[in-house]
This record gives structure tokens, C-alpha cells and sequence, in this order.
């Protein structure tokens, strides 16, 4: 007759380790899912999550993953951008949609606080003050933050206004973040020479 076999006991303690293993690495891959290594926590609304605190429509977050369109002029990212901003990306998103190409707002206007959150967690995710600045700026530097800068996407609406936004006055500022767009020339004329990162 065959024994039933027998789970050996686990030793004690092992199962606190398991648990604390899981809440750190599931803790961890959240704070890197919101943040993609090519890309900056500029690149996506609110890489801090929800332990940043910065979850208010009022200080121009908008939600992990999220978009708006650049009509939305109720929502404070979009309606506290500088005026001759808004209205030139909204001229470029009508003409960019024309072309097909969906055009979105997933980053505007940012309050003081919420762009600290973002420099926090850049800080955390690039391991320093300094990678991080790269990425993002500081509340007292950042376009954002005045009203005066707007992240893109998608990829293909980026690559579009890359090549047709000096038509509504629309750069790109900083060659590693192709999302980030300024009211930078007249239309129609030349945009400026593009930046390394965020920190030059």
C-alpha cells in the first residue's frame, strides 16, 4: 500500500519572507511598470501612482496610461496652458487628425506640486537627482508648469508633429523626449536648435 506523502513543514519565518519578497517586488514593479526605461516619467501622467498624492484634476494630472484630447479645454491641463499654445496644438491636432493620425494631449499644464511628485519619483526611478533631471525639470524651471509646454502622443502623431508643427509655431525642444512640444518660432518658421535632456 502506498504512503501518502508527506508536505515537509516549513520552517518558520519562511512564509513572512515570501510575503515580504511579494509586497517588495510587487511594490518595485509598479514604481518601473509607470516609468519604461527608454522613457522618462515626463512620458506618462503620474509615474508616482497613487502614493504621490497628486491625483487631482485641479493640479493637471491625468490618469497612468491616459490621454485627452487637446479640445478638452475643461480640464485644467489643457485649460491653463498659455492661450497662444492651446490654440496652436489645438490647429495642429485638427490638421494631424485630417492626415489620420490621433493626436493627444498626456501631458499639459502641471502644478508646482504635481511636477515635484514627477521629479520625485524620476529621482527614484533613475537613482539620482541628477539622471533624473534629465528627464524632468523642476518645479521653478519646467515649461510645464507655466503653461508653456505640452507632451504628445503617439508615436506616429510625434513623428507627424515633428516634421509639421514649426507650421503653428510648435518645436520639439529636447531631443530625448520627442513628446515635448513648446511655442518656440513664429508658424512657419525655423524651430530652434533642439536641447540634449531637460537638465541643459
Amino acid at each position: 500500500m502506498a504512503h501518502p506523502t508527506r508536505r515537509r513543514p516549513r520552517p518558520r519565518g519562511t512564509l513572512v519572507a515570501v510575503v515580504l519578497a511579494l509586497t517588495l517586488g510587487l511594490g518595485l514593479s509598479a514604481c518601473v511598470a509607470t516609468a519604461p526605461a527608454m522613457g522618462p516619467p515626463e512620458s506618462v501622467s503620474n509615474p508616482a501612482g497613487s502614493s504621490a498624492g497628486v491625483e487631482s484634476a485641479d493640479d493637471g494630472y491625468i490618469p497612468v496610461g491616459g490621454s485627452v484630447s487637446a479640445f478638452d479645454d475643461d480640464l485644467p491641463a489643457i485649460a491653463n496652458l498659455d492661450a497662444g499654445l492651446r490654440a496652436a496644438v489645438q490647429a495642429a491636432a485638427t490638421a494631424a487628425i485630417a492626415d489620420g493620425y490621433e493626436f493627444v494631449v498626456t501631458s499639459g499644464w502641471r502644478s508646482p506640486r504635481y511636477q515635484q511628485s514627477l521629479l520625485d519619483a524620476a529621482a527614484v526611478t533613475y537613482g539620482s537627482l541628477e539622471e533624473a533631471r534629465k528627464w524632468v525639470n523642476t518645479p521653478e524651471r519646467s515649461a510645464h508648469v507655466t503653461g508653456d509646454a505640452v507632451d504628445i502622443g503617439h508615436t506616429d502623431a510625434d513623428s507627424w508633429l515633428s516634421q509639421h508643427g514649426a507650421d503653428y509655431g510648435l518645436c520639439q525642444i529636447y531631443t530625448n523626449e520627442m513628446w515635448h512640444f513648446e511655442l518656440a518660432t513664429e508658424p512657419g518658421g525655423a524651430c530652434p536648435e533642439q536641447k540634449t535632456d531637460a537638465a541643459g
